[in-house]
């Protein structure tokens, strides 16, 4: 864009923001309602892929890390691809050439993993855009494999019959190669606006949401312009952002380009939201995210987790560290019956090739849901959320090990005219009580007094289960039921 169209993009999405039905106020973005499809969809796939993907080293920050002497990112890049004066994170670009990227594929395996929506990120914290651009000539489009990257990968979820939504990192640009700036490297002034490392200031301390040196208007009105580019190319169902956007540098744009979001839905006629963390927010105007962990117990709003299939990356590197496919399933279990939605990351090589292991872990992922999919989809938390002596800890980062769940581990949530409760750990006895199920006969206490007319196991229908009710439990007695994934109780009332 030249500045003149620049100028003009900017005064029309602020008139669009002003527009209505929503203005760029706390007060009137509190109206937003979360999308019908989202609370009924329940798990999403993100895809964190770009030119980090190409290092596959340590993790997604490998481009701010290798530019930090003393980081091991800093040594391992000088050993491998040269000095920072030679190869830079730039020198990326022409290597990106996305040879075996095939959407489609991506797309049917997304599918039968049995997600619902796909959250690839646009733009991530080095800048490289994933998209074709108008703003900045640092995109894929322009340079490197000169593909439509989000485009392609719209079109393919959507002929899957998913939602498309992505993603923008942007707002941590503004510092995010400054370390390039502290010995001789390719990220040097002076810069302008559209630059590749633009504009590489200090970085600030993390929890410092005033800190200086503030980002500049310049810098806030090409977050805006890329955003609102985003929003009106692609028309995502959900745009997620990630931590520093809550400095307060951001307050007024970010309401600037929600309001025009909400907007530009409602002419499209398309339920949309924001997803956001640290209260970048105001509470209810939005999806609350909460990385890597969870809410401990059930919410009456909705909230999603985004977590990765690798305990120690985002992105493909060589040395990931896998979670089972069976603690994942017991992480959407724990998300679904506190009425969160499970928001799973796999990183791509930099090839465009899923990595064999993420593509196991998707399809027992898929094989568990085709089975129990009826108790996950559209579900909503029952009276109570859950049993049994494992609790979840609740805030961010706090969901990389796996949960010493028992046999008395019980999750819940209803779904049409069933409670469906899921059983962490099968005991091999078979054996189960549902404490939470038990008789009651006093008609004043606030216990369960449904009248339960038909009890199964999903996915094990050929087993057969006795099961009978006392003033302890629903005892449930199974043979024949082998597994280490988490069991589906179906209690259809009557």
């Amino acid at each position: 864009m030249t500045p003149i169209q620049e100028k003009e993009y900017l005064e029309e999405i602020y008139r669009v923001a002003q527009n209505g039905p929503y203005t760029p106020d706390w007060n009137s973005l509190f109206q937003f309602q979360v999308p019908q499809w989202y609370q009924k969809a329940k798990f999403g796939i993100f895809i964190h892929w770009g030119l980090y993907s190409l290092a596959a080293h340590a993790n997604e920050w490998y481009s701010r890390n290798m530019y930090i002497k003393g980081r091991e990112e800093w040594e391992y890049h000088r050993k491998t691809f040269g000095e920072h004066t030679k190869f830079g994170y730039k020198d990326f670009i022409p290597l990106f050439k996305a040879e075996k990227f095939n959407p489609k594929e991506w797309a049917k395996l997304f599918k039968d993993a049995g997600a619902q929506y796909v959250f690839p990120v646009a733009e991530h914290h080095d800048g490289y855009q994933m998209y074709r651009s108008k703003i900045s000539k640092y995109n894929t489009w322009e340079m490197g494999p000169h593909r439509d990257i989000l485009g392609e990968l719209k079109e393919a979820t959507e002929a899957e019959e998913m939602v498309f939504c992505t993603s923008s990192h942007r707002a941590e640009h503004w510092w995010f190669m400054g370390h390039g700036k502290e010995f001789d490297s390719d990220v040097k002034e002076p810069m302008k606006r559209g630059d590749f490392y633009w504009p590489a200031m200090p970085e600030p301390h993390e929890a410092d949401l005033q800190s200086h040196p503030y980002p500049s208007q310049e810098f806030l009105e090409d977050w805006l312009l890329r955003t609102c580019e985003i929003i009106d190319q692609y028309q995502p169902s959900l745009l997620y952002f990630d931590w520093w956007i809550q400095h307060e540098a951001f307050r007024e744009v970010f309401q600037v380009m929600t309001a025009y979001y909400y907007n530009r839905a409602a002419q499209w006629e398309k339920q949309v939201a924001v997803c956001y963390k640290h209260d970048a927010m105001m509470f209810g105007s939005g999806i609350l995210e909460v990385e890597r962990g969870a809410l401990a117990e059930a919410k009456p709003y909705c909230w999603q987790t985004d977590t990765a299939i690798a305990k120690n990356s985002w992105c493909y590197t060589d040395t990931l560290d896998y979670k089972t496919s069976r603690q994942i399933i017991q992480t959407l279990i724990e998300c679904i019956c506190k009425n969160g939605n499970l928001l799973l990351n796999v990183g791509p090589k930099g090839d465009g090739s899923i990595p064999e292991k993420d593509q196991e872990i998707l399809h027992e992922i898929g094989a568990w849901l085709k089975k129990n999919g009826e108790a996950v989809y559209g579900c909503k938390p029952w009276r109570v959320d859950a049993e049994g002596p494992t609790k979840i800890r609740e805030g961010q980062f706090t969901d990389n090990e796996e949960l010493p769940y028992t046999k008395e581990d019980i999750r819940f949530v209803a779904n049409g005219d069933s409670i469906y409760a899921f059983l962490m750990h099968f005991p091999e006895d078979g054996k189960v009580k549902i404490r939470s199920l038990a008789e009651s006969k006093d008609q004043n206490s606030s216990a369960f007094h449904g009248l339960i007319r038909e009890v199964k196991l999903l996915g094990f229908e050929e087993q057969k289960i006795q099961w009978s009710r006392d003033t302890e439990g629903l005892n449930l007695k199974v043979d024949g039921v082998q597994t280490d994934l988490p069991v589906t109780v179906r209690i259809r009332m009557q």
